[in-house]
């Protein structure tokens, strides 16, 4: 690359025509070489800040919720921490769709607004006289539909990227998204020292606390991010060998204009990447969404020992996945995605099945009747809540073990603290490599043509597992227990690997596929 730009500099003008395509193809200069990467970076933090976005408020949805409207319950709540993600799924394909038809720039502003209009609505919840909390579901909902952008940052990046690029590209991007979810619970900690009451500015009847503080943070951020966007970014596209097309210049002409290499794109790798994406989405939601309550059950741990222990263990998780997605940028470049793909549903596969209890020691027995008085568990989203009343909390005692009304309790061992860490470790390392490498194979199966669309279908697979796979895990753990849950799970990820290696040889770059460049 530092050559080809050496080259430019002396002749910026010269062009030539690539062997079975129409299009002239410039050589990158030194002014487009650095527009190309400060407008990607401009991209790397758009992901970041929606990840902040949506990570900042979630401890502190149901405090919030049921203060501005007792009427809410449990359940609903599931209802309120789902609709971010139906948002984004919905959201998703439609930007894509924007995307390959307009200057990128313009989906992406939109998204924000939306996502800006939706956390002040979030802030003023409390201003209805009642449905309050059908305000706070339509706020997250909303939110979730800005943060449909994703689709429509990973196509730039996909489209603004070289193949040598594009897996270190798409790494950095995961790891920004990662850090907002691992910095957002962080900041919402620093605002509780605001306090439930906080301040009120009265001529815009704004109340300023705890709850509402982080939204408008977020308000703030999506502001200065449509700043930038507007000064810094610029389209850019170039071929899977790093070079500029010719006539990009999507400020006066829409991409139907520039003239991309003709052929077909492989549809089952295309179809096999979603279904395997979903896959890694689905396992992820399923383990992140579990590991509450099956730590409260295994370990006797309080409420409040589960939500401080579970806390540190996602950040922690979230840590390792940053470094793996580092990791993955170097392996990458000696082995390949598709290997890495491979390995990463592999240690997936371990890392469940890790997690099946055997032995003779058994969870303690929560033997108190809870028939009467009692909240059922509700799984959804990113959280679950546990909550039950009993004799022994009305002297100040929570009920600790796993409850007698799973059966499941009474005959299955524990699982040891060690084999849940070790199954931490080992699925985090297996996500963050099945996820990265699920994006920089996708985009370049898609090879140099507009990717917004597919890029948008891809994101709301995500969406969709991270729907369903709370739904699953709290039917099947709480009836049937870990055993058959962690058993299925291990079924669903060994049936994707035999997808994977069924059709391992098709999944290719656009451009090797079609003889354009030796792999």
């Amino acid at each position: 690359m530092a050559s080809l730009r050496c080259q430019a500099e002396q002749e910026p003008l010269l062009g030539h025509r690539t062997p079975g395509s129409r299009e002239w193809d410039i050589i990158e200069t030194e002014e487009h070489y650095k527009s190309r990467w400060r407008s990607i970076r401009i991209l790397y933090l758009t992901m970041f800040l929606s990840s902040v976005g949506f990570s900042i408020v979630i401890m502190c949805i149901w405090p919030y919720l049921q203060k501005v409207d007792p009427t809410a319950d449990a359940y609903f709540l599931g209802w309120v921490i789902a609709s971010f993600s139906v948002g984004q799924m919905v959201a998703s394909p439609i930007f894509g769709l924007w995307s390959n038809h307009r200057p990128r720039k313009e989906p992406v502003i939109v998204s924000i607004v939306i996502s800006v209009v939706a956390n002040c609505l979030y802030a003023y919840v409390h201003i209805p006289a009642s449905h309050n909390k059908y305000y706070m579901l339509i706020a997250r909902g909303l939110a979730g539909f800005g943060a449909g952008n994703i689709a429509v940052v990973r196509s730039y990046i996909a489209g603004a990227t070289s193949l040598q690029e594009r897996t270190s590209s798409m790494a950095n991007t995961s790891a920004c998204q990662a850090l907002g979810f691992i910095l957002g619970p962080v900041f919402q900690t620093c605002f509780a020292l605001i306090g439930e009451k906080g301040v009120t500015w009265e001529t815009i009847k704004l109340q300023i606390n705890m709850y509402t503080a982080p939204v408008l943070l977020g308000a703030f951020l999506g502001v200065l991010n449509i700043l930038l966007i507007l000064t810094i970014l610029r389209e850019h596209r170039v071929d899977d060998s790093g070079r500029q097309y010719k006539n990009i210049n999507f400020e006066e002409a829409s991409t139907e204009e520039v003239q991309v290499p003709q052929g077909n794109v492989d549809h089952l790798g295309v179809v096999t990447i979603n279904v395997l994406f979903f896959t890694a989405m689905f396992v992820f939601a399923v383990f992140e969404t579990n590991v509450t309550q099956l730590t409260m059950d295994m370990y006797a741990w309080t409420r409040e020992q589960a939500v401080l222990y579970g806390g540190i263990m996602l950040a922690a998780f979230g840590v390792q996945a940053i470094i793996a997605f580092l990791g993955i940028k170097l392996l990458s470049e000696k082995i390949g995605e598709r290997a890495l793909l491979l390995g990463g549903l592999v240690v997936v596969w371990v890392g469940f099945f890790i997690l099946l209890p055997w032995g003779n020691q058994f969870p303690k027995i929560q033997w108190e009747d809870l028939h009467n008085n009692s909240i059922p568990n509700t799984t959804f989203g990113e959280i679950i809540i546990t909550l039950w009343r009993s004799p022994r909390e009305d002297h100040g005692e929570e009920p600790t073990g796993c409850p007698a009304e799973q059966a499941w309790c009474l005959y299955t061992p524990m699982i040891h603290l060690a084999q849940f860490l070790t199954s931490v470790v080992l699925i985090g390392i297996g996500y963050a490599s099945c996820h990265v490498t699920s994006y920089s194979l996708y985009s370049k199966i898609l090879g140099p043509k507009p990717q917004g669309v597919y890029m948008g279908w891809l994101t709301a697979s995500g969406s969709a597992a991270r729907i369903l796979g709370p739904v699953f895990i709290s039917q099947v753990y709480t009836s049937w227990g870990p055993r058959w849950a962690f058993s299925l799970i291990c079924g669903i990820v060994a049936l994707a690997i035999i997808l994977l290696g069924v059709v391992y040889k098709r999944l290719i770059a656009f451009s090797v596929r079609h003889g354009r460049i030796q792999e």
